[in-house]
C-alpha cells in the first residue's frame, strides 16, 4: 500500500473526531462521541421513590395525596432526573445553546424508563416563540425517542394555538390561568396511548392542559416522558 493509501484511514479518523464532541460538557475529560464522561453521567441528581402520576416524591412510590384529591388530565409522568444542578444546566445548554448532542443523551436517557406507547409527541411551541428560538429542544429529543422506542412519533400532533407568557415566577393558579386553552389538536387520538415528551416539568400546568386537548381529541392515556422533573 502506498503512504497515501495508509495516510487516508488517519486523516478520516482526524476528521470523524474533529466532527464529534471529544470533552465532556462537565469536566472537560474525554468522552468519545458523547457529551458527558461516565463519570458525570453517572453522578446527575437521581429522582426519589415518586408518586406515578406526577413523579413528586411519595413515600413507596404511590400515588400523592395532591393526585388523588384532584387527578390531573395526564395519567403518568416519567423523568430521567431531578431539576438540580448540572442537569438544570444542560437543559438550557440544548435549549438556548443548540447543544444538540443532548438531546440523544436525554432519549437514551428516557428509554431506558419508559415502555412503548402508539404516539409520541413533542410539547408544541408557539410559531412566534419558535421563530425567536430557530427550533424545539421538545421535539429533537422526542424525534430520537420515538426512533429508540419504534414509536410513531406526530410532528403535528398538536399546536400552540395561544402565545402565553413564560410560567418562571407563576404561582400554580396562574400558571393554569395562563395556558388556558393554549393547545389544539387537528387529529384523532381516539384509543390511543401518547407519549408527551418534553424538557422540565415544573407544576404540570402545561403539560396537563396538553393532556386535557388530547383527550379531547380521544386519546385514552396521556404520559408525560421529560428529562427533570422539579421537586421545589
Amino acid at each position: 500500500m502506498s503512504n497515501c493509501g495508509r495516510m487516508l484511514p488517519d486523516v478520516w479518523a482526524r476528521i470523524v473526531r474533529a466532527a464529534l464532541p471529544q470533552d465532556c460538557l462537565l469536566c472537560g475529560a474525554w468522552s468519545g462521541d458523547a457529551p458527558l464522561c461516565s463519570p458525570c453521567f453517572g453522578e446527575l441528581p437521581p429522582l426519589p421513590p415518586g408518586c406515578p402520576v406526577c413523579a413528586m416524591p411519595s413515600p413507596g412510590g404511590a400515588v400523592c395525596g395532591a393526585c388523588m384529591n384532584d387527578p390531573p388530565q395526564f395519567d403518568a409522568t416519567v423523568a430521567a432526573w431531578r431539576y438540580a444542578y448540572p442537569v438544570d444546566l444542560l437543559v438550557h445548554s440544548l435549549k438556548f445553546h443548540g447543544r444538540l448532542a443532548l438531546a440523544a443523551l436525554f432519549a437514551r436517557a428516557l428509554a431506558g424508563r419508559v415502555a412503548h406507547a402508539d404516539v409520541v409527541i413533542a410539547m408544541p411551541l408557539h410559531p412566534a416563540r419558535l421563530a425567536e428560538r430557530g427550533f424545539n429542544q421538545a421535539a429533537e429529543i422526542a424525534r430520537r425517542l420515538a426512533r429508540l422506542k419504534r414509536s410513531t412519533l406526530l410532528a403535528d400532533g398538536a399546536r400552540r394555538i395561544r402565545h402565553t407568557l413564560p410560567q418562571t415566577g407563576l404561582a400554580l393558579p396562574q400558571r393554569r390561568r395562563n395556558v388556558r386553552g393554549a393547545f389544539a389538536c387537528d387529529r384523532s387520538f381516539a384509543g390511543a396511548r401518547v407519549a408527551v415528551v418534553d424538557d422540565v416539568m415544573t407544576t404540570g400546568a402545561t403539560l396537563g392542559e396538553l393532556a386535557k386537548a388530547l383527550k379531547r381529541a380521544g386519546a385514552a392515556r396521556v404520559e408525560n416522558w421529560v428529562v427533570a422533573r422539579t421537586l421545589d
